[in-house]
């Protein structure tokens, strides 16, 4: 007696309620991996993008917003700081490296990052093809720029005001001359240049510095240091010393015009705002699941009564016991294994199809083929959860008089 044929042959008999049952345990599981895939790849891709950065500054405002802009560029800036203020922060002995940013204008969605090559090279970006900027107005592009916007080598494009497409267009004209290889970063969707092109695009007059009577900037070496009427976005800082994010920070908001924001500190205030509604979600899931395991036991429940004369003849015909527990249990098994596997297909299936219909959600990188090894516990879980199931019912089956119901048929 093949015990799988048989079992199968039961959830055949009653296609709707099995049905009903695998549905319902597979919208609960593809909830959860909907969120596991999302928080886990955001995770990833939040500690990627804010590597070797341990403070940022910028103009006074919210911090947050203040990381959100210069780290992850899905925001607005807060203003301009003073470059001479930049400067002297550059040189402080708790200072280990400073890259200066100037953010304002965008191709096609896409921000253009005016800022030294350091910048793209902290991501350990790598040339595909062309070269790096040199001169004023001369551009490389992130991996996903060139895909989406169609732009090659040698290609020309006009930036323009703010993040929005539409926005009013510069008449200053980028070439591209240089394409960055897939970073799986932000570098993948930004637009580099110089901070010398940034400035001239908004008619801002740039002064060489005379390098024999001037000593030139730290953070623009074209310009004079000290000069006061140059601002830059922001200054992305990497400390020389644990003692710098004790003291740093606190210096710069109570003794300057600049405000400081730690990306560790603002991230994980992030993550716990979003947290809420991932942890509303999460519930409902469980909540879904919850009831797809009582309507799987109620289901075995209800067939155990209306079999019970099938395995009292199962019984007769030489079947043990613990053969008729064996096929309750891998009834149960079945039905949440295939809820799960279900499950699991649509959770990376509805992934995949809104990173490739959603811009925003492929522009951050999310797939819907990255598999975690959770998920291995969540296909075991579910088993384990089918034998819960199932474990009332084929006790009883075990307990089952056959002579009794023989007799009472």
């Amino acid at each position: 007696m093949n015990l799988f044929v048989l079992v199968w042959s039961y959830l055949k008999s009653k296609p709707l309620n099995s049905l009903l049952n695998t549905v319902l345990l597979a919208l609960g599981i593809a909830v959860i991996v909907i969120l596991l895939l999302f928080t886990r790849q955001l995770q990833e891709k939040i500690q990627a993008n804010a590597r070797g950065i341990d403070l940022v500054v910028g103009a006074k405002g919210s911090p947050l917003q203040i990381i959100l802009c210069n780290i992850f560029h899905i925001d607005f800036p807060t203003g301009n700081i003073p470059l001479h203020e930049a400067e002297k922060l550059a040189r402080h002995r708790l200072v280990k490296t400073a890259i200066p940013l100037a953010l304002g204008d965008s191709y096609g969605g896409y921000r253009i990052i005016g800022c030294p090559r350091a910048y793209p090279l902290l991501y350990q970006s790598n040339l595909d093809r062309g070269r790096w900027y040199e001169k004023d107005f001369e551009a490389v592009i992130g991996a996903n720029v060139a895909r989406m916007a169609g732009l090659k080598p040698d290609d020309r494009f006009a930036s323009a005001h703010g993040l929005s497409t539409g926005g009013h267009e510069h008449e200053h004209h980028f070439v591209v001359v240089g394409i960055l290889e897939p970073t799986g970063s932000v570098v993948d969707n930004l637009i580099f240049t110089s901070i010398e092109s940034v400035w001239k695009v908004h008619d801002l007059p740039v002064q060489p510095a005379d390098t024999l009577q001037q000593q030139p900037s730290p953070l623009v070496p074209s310009v004079t240091a000290g000069d006061s009427t140059k601002e830059i976005t922001a200054l992305l800082i990497q400390y020389r010393s644990p003692l710098g994010a004790v003291q740093l920070p606190r210096q710069i908001n109570q003794h300057s015009s600049m405000q400081a924001a730690s990306p560790a500190f603002e991230t994980a205030r992030l993550f716990s705002i979003l947290g809420v509604g991932i942890d509303v979600l999460t519930a409902m899931a469980a909540v879904l699941i919850g009831i797809s395991a009582l309507s799987i036991f109620i289901a075995l429940y209800n067939s155990l009564k209306e079999r019970r004369y099938d395995l009292a003849v199962m019984r007769a015909l030489g079947a043990t016991r613990l053969k008729l527990v064996v096929s309750l249990l891998l009834e149960g098994m079945l039905l949440t294994l295939g809820g799960t596997v279900l499950g699991l297909a649509a959770g990376h299936g509805t992934v995949h199809v809104l990173a490739a219909t959603v811009e925003e959600i492929g522009r951050n990188g999310i797939s819907g083929i990255v598999f975690y090894t959770v998920e291995w516990i969540i296909l075991t879980g579910s088993l384990v959860l089918g034998v819960l199931c199932a474990l009332v019912p084929a006790l009883q089956a075990y307990r089952t008089d056959i002579s009794e119901v023989l007799a009472g048929n």
